[in-house]
């Protein structure tokens, strides 16, 4: 089965090796037909630090790297 990935922005660069992406999705509501935004966040394995905050980064799904992080960054999107 192939892994997630996820496009998102960097909220959080405070943490060694771990950045907090915050992850939209829009939809449809059912009753309302409006457009609805939903977001949600995401602790992401950063292995060099390299990542700071407003980056646009892409992110997959990975076995649990520790209690919050089960996702690492794949790469960067300009």
């Amino acid at each position: 089965m192939p892994k997630r990935v996820l496009q998102g922005v960097v909220v959080s660069d405070k943490n060694d090796k771990t950045i907090v992406v915050q992850v939209e999705r829009r939809y449809t509501h059912p009753l309302f037909k409006k457009t609805v935004r939903r977001t949600k966040k995401y602790h992401a394995h950063d292995e060099a630090n390299k990542f700071k905050v407003g980056d646009k980064v892409s992110i997959q799904e990975s076995a649990p790297i520790s209690k919050n992080k089960r996702w690492t960054v794949v790469e960067t999107k300009v």
